[in-house]
């Protein structure tokens, strides 16, 4: 009877156990399909009440936007209001895709973010201009060999295809691949193939390409200039310019995930009813070694750039000598404006201390170190780390292979060197001593980017953990953009790039003057405000009259002056910088501009004669009624203008306020009277 017990007991015990881990089994079931079918919710949530590490801090969170100082600091430039997009097609089309195809373009693409979107713009208008099939083109930074994860192709890793493809259906035929037995010739290496330089013309392709396409079915460009046609075109062929416009500005969008977490983050800037200003430093690498930048730094980042210079010299990327005096090229407005100079001069402005700056760039190169002035100027600084979180950033990345070693590894044991012969059998002792042995070197010494620089002369071979890095950076580049391009205020630390060309900021600056052309966009003139900026060197931070009223008048013209040198410097080199006056329109009569506006008609001197469809005209005259009604402001605005003279506990230093006051109110009222 006993054992029976026993054995019910057991039993029981059994069947308890098996109940426990079914239960368990079906309740990590059941938090599984949770986790997943309630993630989109939670994500939703999250952005809504979730501030990530960025915790604000405003000293005035109710700033009237009809207050004359907000209509100064974040209103529209009233002189560029005229100026409204418009990219469709307003003459004949040469070539029609929906005729008989010429052969297929097969195009694979090197270079950055903006290099990618020159040249994918220039290959659809090269397929317009030779009236053949465009096949997606290949991304060469993205492609899986980089590390990336298998879930994308080298196309759709950055942008959306499927609407690429729609966008473009009235202009250019576009298909995902080659034939299959096109595919099988490529591999063979058996279609011809063209290296293509950054500037060829429309003569190059019609009459070096388009015989061989006519010959073969089929021509692959590889395109690693950042661009494969030259930016200014002839007269007649202006709707290739516009077709240009319809590929950056509606075609090429940026695939759904990235698309969906850029405005995540858009919401959570603008969360607390605040504008905010976008400031793309520039400063990379490429770009300092390029202009012989490297003595704005110390230590390890000037040898590498110097490195760097070096390495374009050989090649000849680079003119001039190895050693440049940094001081000179700063002074001619050839090195990008240090963060901490872009501070002085929006605090100068009369942006304040808790502004909302969102920092841009996949690369800032020197650091947080470079970005510690401006932190100090600025409470309410972002970038794209603190407005996400790291699962959110993991999601657009796709799932990827785990690259990182985790195994510690000892460190290299010291070769004992052998003594020579000649030094065992010579003469009488005392001998001098034998070498000691190397230190070892342990792998934290020498791993991580700057660690080369003290072991070789020659920059080693990038791991697949920097090319997959690099593929990283340019979706970061691609929410950078579309955050910088919906900025209530933008400003470029620099807008070249390693190569001499327009870059990252060109091509934003050249999107908002497409979309909103009004929108405050500084360009100041590197040269001048690095002249300004001088002067007042031994006192930035205390700042007189005389000076603050120069930055501000200098600031105030680059809205207008930066666009109209735009046109002579950055279109030569890329058309997308400044998309105008092919892509633009005026929404109404010139004759009609405000009597209170001063300095010629801008749009004369951008060529801009295009007038707009007069179905865009429905709203001009309620607007040119609430200017009109505008009374002449008569503020004290000492809070926007104290800059120096106010720290973030709100305290004023003696006199600072007073001191400007009289200046602020002149430049609010040459803002609301028209003087942009």
């Amino acid at each position: 009877m006993k054992g029976e017990g026993k054995m019910m007991i057991k039993s029981k015990m059994k069947w308890v156990g098996l109940v426990g881990l079914v239960l368990s089994a079906f309740s990590l079931f059941v938090h599984f399909l949770l986790a997943r079918f309630t993630e989109e919710g939670i994500a939703d949530y999250q952005s809504s009440v979730t501030i990530f590490s960025w915790r604000p801090v405003f000293e005035n969170p109710d700033f009237s936007k009809n207050s004359p100082s907000h209509k100064r600091l974040w209103g529209p430039v009233r002189r560029l209001e005229s100026l409204h997009p418009d990219a469709n097609p307003r003459g004949y089309y040469t070539a029609d895709p929906r005729s008989e195809s010429s052969g297929y373009v097969f195009v694979r693409i090197q270079g950055g973010f903006h290099e990618i979107r020159n040249s994918i713009c220039d290959v659809v208008v090269i397929s317009r201009l030779l009236n053949a099939t465009l096949v997606i083109p290949e991304i060469q930074s993205t492609t899986r060999s980089k590390g990336i994860s298998s879930q994308f192709k080298s196309f759709a890793y950055l942008y959306n295809e499927d609407n690429f493809m729609a966008a473009l259906v009235k202009d250019v035929k576009v298909v995902k691949t080659l034939p299959q037995n096109l595919k099988d010739a490529r591999k063979l290496k058996n279609i011809p193939s063209f290296r293509v330089p950054n500037s060829a013309s429309p003569y190059f392709y019609l009459h070096h390409v388009l015989p061989v396409l006519n010959k073969h079915g089929v021509v692959e460009l590889v395109v690693t200039d950042g661009g494969c046609l030259q930016a200014i075109l002839p007269p007649h062929l202006d709707e290739y310019q516009r077709l240009r416009c319809r590929v950056a500005f509606h075609a090429l969008r940026f695939r759904q995930e990235v698309q969906e977490l850029a405005t995540k983050m858009l919401h959570r800037l603008r969360a607390h009813g605040q504008p905010f200003i976008a400031f793309d430093p520039g400063l990379t690498r490429d770009a300092l070694a390029y202009y012989g930048c490297a003595e704005l730094f110390q230590d390890v980042h000037n040898e590498l750039i110097q490195h760097k210079r070096a390495w374009m010299k050989k090649r000849g990327f680079a003119k001039g000598k190895l050693s440049v005096n940094s001081a000179k090229q700063r002074l001619n407005g050839s090195c990008p404006l240090m963060p901490e100079e872009v501070g002085i001069l929006l605090r100068a402005y009369g942006y304040s201390w808790d502004t909302i700056l969102y920092v841009s760039g996949g690369e800032v190169f020197g650091g947080q170190r470079t970005l510690t002035p401006l932190h100090a100027m600025f409470e309410n600084i972002v970038d794209r780390t603190s407005l996400s979180a790291a699962w959110e950033l993991n999601r657009i990345y796709g799932r990827e292979v785990n690259l990182v070693d985790t195994k510690l590894r000892a460190p290299p044991s010291a070769v004992k060197e052998k003594n020579p012969e000649v030094w065992k059998n010579a003469g009488p002792r005392p001998r001098p001593l034998p070498p000691p042995p190397s230190r070892p070197k342990y792998p934290y010494n020498i791993e991580g980017w700057w660690g080369w620089v003290a072991e070789s002369d020659n920059e080693p071979e990038s791991t697949v953990m920097e090319l997959r890095t690099n593929a990283h950076k340019l979706l970061w580049e691609a929410i950078d953009y579309l955050i910088c391009v919906e900025a209530d205020v933008f400003f470029p630390g620099f807008d070249r790039d390693g190569k001499g060309r327009p870059n990252f900021a060109s091509l934003v600056m050249g999107h908002r003057l497409y979309q909103s052309a009004a929108s405050k966009t500084f360009q100041p003139n590197r040269k001048e405000v690095v002249k300004l900026l001088e002067e007042n060197r031994e006192h930035l931070y205390q700042a007189n009259h005389t000076w603050l009223t120069s930055i501000r008048s200098h600031l105030r013209r680059s809205l207008i002056d930066g666009v109209i040198r735009a046109s002579r410097k950055s279109k030569p080199s890329s058309f997308l910088s400044h998309p105008v006056p092919e892509c633009s329109c005026l929404r109404y009569d010139l004759t009609k501009r405000s009597p209170h506006s001063t300095g010629a008609p801008v749009e004369a001197s951008l060529g801009i004669t295009h007038h707009c469809p007069k179905w865009m005209d429905s709203e001009i005259k309620t607007k040119l009624k609430d200017k009109e009604s505008e009374e002449d402001p008569d503020e004290d605005i000492s809070s926007s203008s104290g800059l120096f003279f106010r720290n973030s506990g709100g305290n004023h230093e003696s006199g600072g306020g007073e001191l400007i006051k009289e200046e602020s109110q002149l430049d609010d009222q040459e803002e609301l009277d028209g003087a942009d």
